[in-house]
């Protein structure tokens, strides 16, 4: 069963992974790559289970607040980088009043 659920989050990684490399945006990226960060700590959680082996928890504990610090990094440095987006009737001198 467990074996199931581990292929199961391979899977899924290999989903996220897909949609980080071909995602229409960079939120989309980002978010498939945060996606592939939790799927990691429950791959470890599960692996360290079958094993027999509790302090893999304490792994999957520390990989999950830097992939949590690492996303709010990372968004933060997009919020201050890219320009902000023009709306296309903004662009032509219409307004909306």
């Amino acid at each position: 069963m467990f074996i199931a659920a581990a292929a199961a989050l391979l899977i899924s990684m290999l989903f996220a992974l897909s949609r980080a490399f071909l995602g229409p945006s960079i939120y989309d990226r980002i978010l498939s790559v945060n996606m592939f960060g939790t799927k990691t700590v429950l791959l470890i959680a599960v692996l360290g289970f079958m094993m027999g082996r509790p302090e893999f928890l304490d792994i999957a504990i520390v990989y999950a607040l830097i992939n949590f610090i690492s996303i709010i990094g990372i968004l933060r440095f997009f919020e201050y980088t890219h320009p902000p987006v023009v709306n296309s009737s903004e662009q032509n001198g219409e307004s909306d009043s």
